[in-house]
């Protein structure tokens, strides 16, 4: 099969592969469906840039693609590489501009029966207390540039010591919510600025707080480790560094655009500007990406703490009648060093995920202690008129994706060509009729937004289900929504 002037030779049911042709250093490889290929990815730029990834030095094994594939900056969203320490690179490409934009997911012990007729005001509410669109702010104090770099230093360990959150929370995040080796002194005065009032808020696009209820389990076993159950309530919140990140990436870009040049890379695309991952450039680079992604784990944490609270309020209850209790925090845009087994020998590399999450397997040492005999939750949220998913990691994940699986349902529609069809619809009561609440700054995100402009998540899900990269655990259904 050619499409975009590029082969695709089928592996198996749902895995493609680029071969290595030209400077490609390693093959491209895609997961992802015949039915998807022909309705998401004719004519896709996004197949361009696996094969543009695949000449980054040091490249192991595969330029890797999730089925949530689409368009992005350098990599593809849905993009997952990995190089050598010793002769790869890193690239903020790989990353891309929300640093650690992230998903994390909170059980409860109500059941949706029970707070069917109080979800309208749950929202308002939630709307209320975590600021939400473009340049939000105001959700704690405005920080002083020494508590900010804190925060840069030490994620999800600040909330901790602000009351913001509790021990249990951290367990149950991703790195413990904070990379040990992030340098503030690294990052800009105008990150720093763009950061201080952004603690606690949501942000634009397709970010979102969203209380949903467990419709479906598949894995009994595994949806009790997490504490999940039929007909349950729990919240989903997806944000991440907030313009602190966006501003770390502007910054780091171009530094790195010079690298580029001043290391002779022979790329075929500048967006993979890309410095050498023992250079000054790139561990630079490394040290502020890290402060961004501590920044993005506290954000996701206070804004927790928030929900929290108003859940205590509107139902009058305790903590311990209430129940609220982090499942797991993963990331989604971040580069970390790793051990992986590469050619049979374990070895460290850099393994970017854009647009993609870890998805580690039962008894790894880098997963809570809870989890070790289920493996490691992978959040998949999907649109926000459908569902999303909870999932496991396997080891297969280990063995061919460097521990990694899908994000999201990923794209369908532009935010322009959704804007248009939108035009004459009252999506908000689209929803409603649907059991679907949702408050939002205004029309226009909505539109952006729409169910119609996502590829379908359980499609996204199935692939890497039947593939065996991850296990499906549970499917959630949207009841209350709040984007920016």
């Amino acid at each position: 099969m050619h499409i975009s002037g590029i082969e695709l030779l089928k592996v198996r049911e749902n895995l493609w592969e680029i071969p290595a042709t030209g400077k490609m250093n390693v093959p491209g490889r895609i997961y992802i469906s015949q039915k998807m290929i022909e309705k998401n990815l004719r004519d896709d730029e996004a197949l361009k840039q696996v094969v543009n990834v695949s000449h980054l030095p040091g490249i192991q094994k595969y330029s890797l693609a999730m089925p949530d594939i689409h368009w992005g900056y350098g990599f593809p969203i849905g993009g997952v590489a990995a190089t050598g320490l010793d002769d790869g690179v890193i690239s903020p490409g790989g990353v891309g501009y929300d640093i650690n934009c992230g998903v994390r997911l909170a059980t409860t012990n109500l059941e949706l029966n029970s707070v069917k007729k109080r979800i309208d005001k749950l929202v308002t509410k939630l709307f209320n207390a975590v600021p939400t669109g473009v340049g939000a702010s105001g959700a704690i104090k405005k920080l002083s540039t020494a508590d900010l770099r804190k925060v840069l230093s030490k994620g999800s360990a600040w909330a901790l010591e602000n009351n913001l959150g509790s021990s249990e929370d951290v367990s149950y995040t991703e790195e413990s919510g904070t990379l040990k080796n992030a340098d503030p002194s690294l990052v800009s005065d105008r990150a720093i600025e763009r950061g201080a009032d952004q603690v606690g808020t949501l942000g634009s696009g397709n970010h979102f707080l969203e209380i949903d209820v467990v419709e479906e389990i598949y894995d009994d076993d595994a949806a009790n480790v997490f504490g999940m159950f039929h007909g349950q309530i729990v919240i989903q919140i997806h944000t991440g560094s907030r313009g602190l990140g966006y501003q770390v990436c502007d910054d780091y870009l171009k530094i790195l655009l010079q690298a580029s040049n001043k290391y002779a890379f022979d790329l075929p695309d500048r967006q993979l500007a890309c410095a050498p991952i023992k250079s000054k450039e790139g561990q630079d680079y490394l040290a502020a990406m890290q402060a961004a992604a501590n920044f993005a784990w506290n954000n996701r944490q206070v804004i927790m703490h928030l929900a929290k609270k108003v859940f205590k309020e509107t139902f009058n209850q305790s903590d311990s009648e209430l129940g609220f209790n982090l499942v797991y925090d993963v990331c989604h845009n971040i580069a970390k060093i790793e051990k992986h087994k590469i050619n049979g020998n374990e070895k460290e590399v850099c393994v970017h995920r854009k647009g993609a999450t870890r998805a580690f397997p039962p008894g790894n040492k880098m997963i809570p202690l809870k989890y070790q005999s289920v493996g490691q939750p992978v959040l998949i949220p999907g649109d926000m008129g459908r569902y999303s998913f909870v999932a496991v990691g396997t080891e297969k994940a280990m063995e061919e994706t460097f521990g990694s699986s899908c994000h999201g349902a990923g794209r369908n529609l532009s935010r322009k060509k959704a804007l248009k069809n939108s035009k004459g619809r009252n999506l908000v009561e689209e929803l409603r009729q649907k059991g679907i609440v949702i408050q939002a700054k205004g029309h226009r995100t909505i539109a952006e937004e729409m169910p119609g402009a996502y590829k379908d998540v359980s499609d996204v899900v199935e692939v890497m289900h039947k593939e065996g990269i991850t296990k499906k655990v549970a499917k959630l259904r949207p009841v209350g929504v709040i984007k920016g």
